[in-house]
């Protein structure tokens, strides 16, 4: 998954601080010449502003303040963009480094010509930072260096409705462990609208997603209020998946602000697959890469073909009840069916099972007779059942039936191409590394 620095798309926030207020700059630069050289004779000057949106244009005025004595920056309003530091007198600002209160870098971007520093994000409300810059200056007696540093504070978010996050998959006890195709949800508290794409990015900066082993990987959007997120190939196996939200105090609209969400953490076991191939009539299990086993089967006859394409198993259970009115055999019919079966391993909502069918044996490995499900003897049932985990990877091909759906009934997300997967993602772009997911700031290690 891509990794970035730290805390995905932290909203546009305010920018409030402490005690003294030096100064306004005006809107343009100052003019060269004489003014110029005056000041390279006084304090050096820095300005804090916001750009309107990430990778937009920066308001003025902006704050000024002397690097020589520098006081805590305040800048009115509700910042709608990241923020940019900029060098008012000559010099070169050759390392800028902004942490938040626990430490951790704020990623941005430095210009060319050493004058300016761009935050990648806005700043989360109701945060404490800290620049860092080092300063050289051109004396008469060569380059004059220097460390100085710099406190900014972020107003606390006004009153609204917050917009919170829980993440799948289940509870995400640390220690779950799950198959390496298993997607992670996002399911969002208030619908974020794909007619409000830069809300739409700002919550997908905000959801981090990191692995160990990395792994590339991007969110798409399912609908307004849920996302997916899956690598570009299947999670590694043995890896550590952490989840967080980083909206908390990020503003998304006029009327939404990010709240607390609760992190996920969850492993992946080895790399198990069940291959169903229809024209063979068999099924074969893998794990990491290793055939196991060679399993007959039957799968779903004329009007009531098993679905083609990668599912994910979405849960087990030792006996359930099935009956045809649940799939729309009406009772009393001739295909109607209410059977109690042993060893069922579930791969779509709608009903879909791997499962035993001792009442088909002598079909299985010849011919299809089921009404959509992938039968087999009660032995192999249970042997698979044990054998798989939630996540893992089931796989039907060489069939005639409807190709398995991406969203809506289980886990399809592996059925679209990883560009196409692309294209549900509000950030248009794929992202730059492995790693983890979206999110311009990072710990610094």
């Amino acid at each position: 998954m891509p990794s970035r620095r730290y805390v995905q798309g932290w909203g546009a926030l305010s920018l409030a601080v402490g005690a003294v207020l030096v100064t306004t700059a005006a809107a343009q630069d100052p003019a060269p010449g004489r003014a110029a050289v005056a000041a390279a004779r006084g304090p050096a000057l820095l300005t804090v502003g916001t750009c309107s949106v990430t990778g937009g244009l920066c308001r003025v005025p902006r704050t000024t303040v002397s690097l020589d004595a520098p006081a805590p920056v305040e800048l009115p309003g509700v910042a709608t963009g990241p923020v940019d530091l900029a060098l008012r007198t000559p010099g070169r600002l050759t390392d800028v480094t902004v942490t938040d209160r626990r430490g951790r870098r704020i990623a941005g971007r430095a210009g060319g010509d050493g004058t300016r520093w761009t935050s990648d994000v806005p700043l989360p409300a109701g945060g404490a930072y800290t620049a860092r810059l080092v300063l050289e200056e051109d004396r008469p007696g060569g380059v004059r260096r220097r460390i100085l540093r710099l406190a900014v504070r972020t107003a606390k978010a006004p009153a609204g409705e917050r917009l919170t996050v829980a993440f799948g998959p289940g509870e995400g006890a640390p220690g779950r462990t799950y198959g390496v195709g298993q997607p992670v949800t996002a399911q969002l508290s208030h619908p974020v609208p794909a007619a409000e794409p830069g809300a739409r990015r700002i919550v997908e900066r905000a959801l981090e997603v990191r692995s160990e082993p990395r792994a590339e990987g991007a969110w798409h959007w399912v609908d307004a209020d849920t996302l997916h997120y899956r690598p570009r190939v299947y999670w590694p196996s043995g890896a550590t998946v952490r989840v967080r939200s980083g909206l908390d105090g990020a503003r998304v609209t006029d009327r939404l602000h990010g709240g607390r969400s609760r992190p996920l953490t969850f492993t992946t076991g080895s790399r198990v697959e069940a291959v169903t191939d229809v024209a063979a009539h068999e099924m074969r299990v893998y794990r990491d890469g290793r055939l196991l086993r060679v399993i007959p089967v039957t799968t779903g006859k004329p009007g009531f073909r098993t679905r083609v394409g990668t599912k994910v198993v979405l849960g087990k259970e030792s006996m359930v009840r099935m009956r045809g009115d649940s799939i729309g055999i009406a009772r009393g019919s001739r295909e109607f069916y209410d059977l109690k079966v042993r060893w069922a391993t579930r791969v779509t909502w709608s009903g879909e099972y791997l499962h035993a069918a001792p009442w088909s044996l002598d079909a299985q490995g010849s011919e299809d007779v089921s009404h959509g499900c992938t039968g087999m003897s009660t032995e192999a049932a249970r042997w698979l059942f044990r054998m798989v985990r939630e996540g893992d990877l089931v796989r039907v091909v060489h069939g005639y039936g409807e190709p398995m759906t991406p969203f809506g009934n289980g886990y399809g997300d592996w059925n679209l191409g990883w560009p196409e997967w692309l294209r549900g993602s509000a950030l248009g772009v794929r992202p730059a590394r492995p790693g983890s997911a979206g999110s311009p700031l990072r710990p610094a290690l």
